[in-house]
């Protein structure tokens, strides 16, 4: 495996050179990320300036006929946050980057011109060239160009107008088996980055390449049965995921009383059932299209789902639990229809829907349109799309938004959005939220996984007690699955089944030829989080950056009446390992 890097500022043009992995030899995904920005890069520079890298990484696995291997990590230092960022997705990229033998794309410098620039990257090598046709387009729209150019087999990193303006809530798109730019990279800006960068599209194209062997084939393929069979077997991962999507936790987390609704006033939304992910399912299945829906080759899960408009026509992907509920309970629309459209707007542009969601609510929360305004959410985001003054304002997120609208009360941790859970009810994702070297973010330590789902045991989402060590162990762990290019609902799996934790142990070491132990995976997440931790350090975060807004603290959310009630000191305990 090799690092490709391209440098968008050379004298005459993009500069491309190929190395080794040198001393990131053994790492992938983010482990990868997180050690090229921690080493290369200034923690004080410009998010968006010269100095700093946009790190493009498969997983360990990635490219091997494993399963769940597809995800693929982007770092940078984020625009958003300030600080480190490592966000990853589905889709076809990883396993067609690997088999092509990169560890990592690495973008650097920043073009002297305004042009913006195409990769092609294929068994032959690797092209860059000036792409100033794709000025300006959306990410659906762009790759009906690509296809036209290159055809329907290659697989595409893209970002879409919000990437182009550098706004901060833009994402990096990946397509997805049937071509289609449905998985974003979306936390922390790092669209604005490859923007920056002057890259408006990778293409990959792995025609005339294998998967990639294993050191130890007849162990991989034995470890790789046994881990299909467990993730089979678990009710999540074999049965809930693939039957309602993602979504299918609109209901549950409702009923625990910690759904954020009308900008976290309230843990239940009357409408819930109108936007579950059992409506979901069945209004995809009358309109055609599909709940069960695998967003890259070599997914058994099945849970991306396609969703059509009520003519039959496609319009989106099934959208994600925190997208329907960025766009539903937090902003008060009840409306699959017009969350659905916001969704393909959002991948279309290129915005994460989190933050995006988010900010719609803090707009009705400064009066620019009402809560409920489903109309109203959907045009604000084309005039994301388009750039207009406001919409600069609002592609910028949650925190900017509410800065230049005088709104107090700001769901965010970092300067990044808060998910689908709000921590007063569970208090475990608010540790999560609070502590993660990424901002608020609900994948760096899935804690109600345990908190609400039971999984891999119970912690009282009410209480504060075990809160710290259940988020610390997450986040140690994740950071490892992020890195080996593991779909993270395979927590459930390895969290509940010993023997699914076993297989995943026996096919790193088969596919490497390494030793593994539970332990080592442990210790692996630890120094990728000590990197993250460092650079965040030396960029100027500090203990009080560890902190939910005040409010969660003071303010009782119904129908608990409860408040955050892990304290500072304990916060202030969670990296010490």
């Amino acid at each position: 495996m090799k690092i490709l890097r391209v440098n968008m500022g050379g004298k005459e043009g993009p500069e491309v050179s190929i190395t080794n992995l040198g001393e990131y030899e053994g790492l992938g995904g983010r482990a990868l990320t997180s050690a090229i920005v921690s080493k290369e890069v200034p923690p004080d520079c410009h998010p968006l300036g010269t100095e700093n890298k946009l790190v493009i990484a498969p997983g360990l696995l990635s490219g091997s006929a494993g399963a769940m291997t597809g995800r693929i990590s982007v770092g940078c230092k984020s625009p958003l946050t300030g600080g480190i960022k490592e966000s990853n997705a589905g889709g076809q990229p990883a396993q067609v980057l690997a088999r092509l033998g990169y560890a990592a794309i690495v973008l650097e410098g920043k073009p002297s011109s305004d042009n913006f620039y195409k990769i092609l990257i294929n068994k032959d090598g690797v092209k860059v060239e000036t792409a100033n046709e794709f000025r300006g387009l959306p990410n659906y729209d762009l790759i009906e160009k690509v296809k036209e150019q290159y055809g329907d087999k290659v697989a595409c990193i893209s970002i879409g107008t919000a990437g182009e303006m550098k706004m901060s809530a833009a994402s990096v798109a990946c397509t997805d088996p049937d071509m289609r730019p449905t998985r974003h990279c979306g936390r922390g800006g790092v669209g604005a980055v490859m923007g920056a960068k002057g890259v408006k599209v990778i293409i990959l194209d792995d025609a005339g390449m294998k998967m990639r062997e294993p050191a130890n084939p007849e162990a991989f393929k034995e470890a790789n049965k046994r881990w299909v069979e467990a993730l089979r077997a678990h009710p999540v991962t074999g049965k809930g995921l693939a039957a309602y999507g993602t979504n299918v936790l609109t209901t549950i987390v409702d009923e625990a009383g910690a759904y954020p609704t009308y900008n976290f006033r309230q843990g239940r939304f009357q409408g819930a059932a109108k936007i579950s992910g059992e409506e979901l399912a069945k209004r995809e299945k009358e309109r055609g299209g599909n709940p069960t829906h695998g967003c890259h080759r070599g997914c058994v899960i099945r849970c991306s789902g396609i969703y059509n408009d009520k003519d039959g026509r496609y319009l989106t992907k099934q959208p994600e639990y925190e997208t329907v509920w960025a766009h539903g309970g937090h902003c008060g629309i009840d409306d699959l229809d017009a969350i659905a459209m916001m969704d393909f707007l959002e991948d279309n542009y290129g915005l994460d829907t989190i933050e995006t969601g988010v900010t719609l609510g803090i707009a009705m929360e400064a009066g620019l349109i009402k809560f409920g305004d489903a109309q109203g959410a959907i045009n604000l985001i084309h005039e994301i799309g388009k750039g207009t003054p406001l919409g600069r304002i609002l592609g910028n997120g949650a925190a900017v938004t509410a800065k230049v609208f005088g709104v107090d009360r700001v769901p965010v941790v970092k300067g990044q959005a808060f998910p689908a859970y709000d921590p007063r009810a569970a208090q475990g994702i608010g540790v999560t939220y609070a502590t993660s070297t990424m901002g608020a973010d609900h994948t760096a330590g899935y804690a109600i996984a345990s908190n609400i789902l039971k999984s891999g045991g119970f912690v009282d989402p009410l209480k504060p007690e075990g809160q710290v060590e259940l988020s610390r162990n997450l986040q140690i762990a994740t950071a490892t699955i992020d890195s080996l290019g593991l779909c993270l609902f395979v927590a459930f799996a390895m969290l509940d089944k010993p023997e699914a934790f076993q297989a995943v142990i026996d096919m790193i070491n088969a596919f490497c030829g390494w030793t593994w132990t539970r332990d080592d995976f442990v210790e692996y997440g630890k120094k990728i989080l000590k990197w993250e931790r460092d650079f965040n350090t030396r960029a100027g975060f500090c203990p009080q950056s560890d902190r939910l807004p005040r409010f969660f603290k003071t303010e009782p959310l119904p129908p608990h009446n409860t408040v955050f009630r892990v304290s500072d000191e304990e916060l202030d305990t969670l990296f010490n390992f």
